[in-house]
């Protein structure tokens, strides 16, 4: 809340203000993918990263780094309101960083983020451009048990396909107030890469003074 000499301003109470998020100096250099599990948001980010020299981050890998532990420790140890806390900290830290002369990056959000609305609300008043990208949820199904057996890791909601479906069409209400819907089914992510930068206008940089990247 600002303040004229030192006292604030009014009768305007504190409690209940919401710290606003920094605005990105410009829509230009970033963009947020959002989307369900097996989307593509990992793999098209970093081809997207990798076509205009922008880094690629996902924020599920900050928080891990931030809590100094595995997404599926702080959820099996925590609960999932405090992992939502963790994950809405992470993203205004990113938003912050990348305020001003902010670094050009592209950011992929966990399944869940987008559909929190104080996630989205952080995104808007940002104005930082989101990408949903979609797929049939059966490819959705069948790319995420390919990807569990590939890694040996057995994910709960992976048991059951009526829950899995379920889940999707609950946040894909969410996912669908993004700025822009980008189909992933039976494409190459390259042409997916190319048509997220021809739609927003995204521009290649020269170089990196920035340090690599956070994957």
């Amino acid at each position: 809340m600002k303040k004229r000499s030192g006292k604030p301003v009014g009768a305007r109470k504190r409690s209940g203000v919401r710290r606003r998020p920094p605005s990105l100096a410009t829509a230009r250099n970033a963009v947020f993918l959002v989307g369900f599990m097996g989307a593509g948001k990992s793999s098209v980010g970093r081809a997207l990263g990798e076509r205009l020299n922008w880094l690629f981050e996902d924020l599920d890998d900050r928080i891990e780094r931030r809590e100094d532990r595995k997404i599926a420790e702080i959820f099996e140890n925590s609960g999932e309101p405090y992992f939502r806390q963790a994950e809405r900290a992470a993203l205004r830290q990113v938003l912050g960083e990348m305020s001003g002369a902010g670094q050009a990056r592209i950011v992929a959000l966990g399944g869940g983020a987008f559909a929190q609305k104080d996630n989205a609300a952080l995104l808007k008043a940002a104005g930082a451009p989101t990408v949903f990208l979609d797929a049939p949820v059966e490819e959705l199904w069948q790319r995420c048990r390919g990807q569990a057996t590939e890694s040996g890791l057995e994910r709960p909601l992976l048991r059951d396909v009526e829950q899995f479906g379920a889940l999707y069409r609950a946040r894909r209400k969410h996912y669908s107030t993004a700025l822009l819907t980008i189909g992933t089914g039976g494409r190459e992510v390259k042409a997916i890469a190319a048509e997220i930068a021809k739609k927003l206008g995204l521009k290649k940089i020269a170089m990196r003074t920035e340090q690599g990247e956070s994957e």
